[in-house]
């Protein structure tokens, strides 16, 4: 048995668990395990993820991000907010942070902090709608409000990339089984590795309603990058703005893709839960 130290954070009801490495680094030879185990929210402590912290020489520190069902991730918005928080409150209390993530570097801003949380933003980086860099197995370089057959019936969706695979849907209401079709989705012939899968209602050219189905996690109260897909995929189809508001069922995520510099920009609430120890049996 390892005790490992957490710290568990959420943003809109999506939880992590930060393990840090940075100072201390437990005798763990199986990060996926002791994702599935500790991320179990029958038999471990409950998340949707854990976010491990090491030390790098490119920036304030590098993440690594691994979903409830062990799978490892490209990226999270929300995580990287939520070890934004992190780093804020026990490292430096600076307003600017970078983190590494995946080979690249995103950069973080404190915009508030105190007692009841923080708001955070986070670059995200630029979108990338190429089939083959998604992944997504099809015939065409772009695959933009085009169908897609799941169980004999064809869906029109929007593919891209934002760090991670994100197949977009949009939608007149939620009167059906979205946990479902998502989960589907996820794991159709088309994904060689698998992915988020998004269903948005429009309210107007500046918000929009979100029901996302994490890869690897499932049905999760908020997606930071759920987000960014959204609305990247409800401008290139020429239905919204370029700032966003998401309305998820906790509250909302704030969304602007610059037409500056093309980046994706996340703005958010983070907020702290509680920290302790998890006896941690690799067998």
């Amino acid at each position: 048995m390892k005790k490992i130290e957490f710290y568990k954070y959420h943003g809109l009801g999506n939880d992590f668990l930060i393990i840090d490495l940075m100072k201390k680094r437990p005798a763990v030879p199986d990060y996926n395990k002791l994702a599935e185990k500790i991320c179990n929210r029958s038999f471990g402590v409950g998340a949707d993820g854990i976010l491990v912290l090491t030390k790098s020489r490119r920036a304030d520190c590098c993440i690594d991000l691994f979903n409830s069902d062990g799978s490892w991730a490209e990226k999270s918005g929300n995580g990287l907010r939520i070890v934004a928080a992190y780093f804020h409150s026990n490292y430096a209390r600076k307003k600017k942070l970078a983190f590494e993530i995946n080979d690249e570097i995103a950069d973080a801003e404190i915009i508030k902090s105190g007692s009841k949380g923080f708001s955070i933003k986070v670059s995200l980086g630029k979108p990338d709608f190429e089939t083959k860099r998604v992944p997504m197995k099809s015939n065409g370089k772009f695959h933009i409000n085009a169908p897609i057959e799941i169980e004999k019936t064809k869906f029109p969706v929007t593919v891209l990339s934002v760090g991670n695979p994100h197949t977009v849907l949009f939608v007149d209401r939620f009167d059906f089984d979205w946990k479902e079709l998502g989960k589907i989705i996820e794991h159709s012939k088309y994904f060689p590795h698998r992915t988020n899968v998004e269903f948005v209602n429009i309210v107007s050219r500046s918000k929009v309603v979100l029901n996302d189905w994490e890869r690897g996690a499932g049905a999760t109260g908020s997606s930071g990058t759920g987000a960014a897909a959204a609305v990247v995929a409800g401008v290139v189809n020429g239905y919204i703005n370029r700032k966003v508001e998401v309305v998820f069922p906790a509250g909302s995520l704030y969304i602007d893709w610059s037409e500056k510099d093309d980046n994706i920009y996340l703005t958010g609430p983070v907020a702290f839960i509680c920290k302790g120890e998890y006896l941690f049996d690799a067998e």
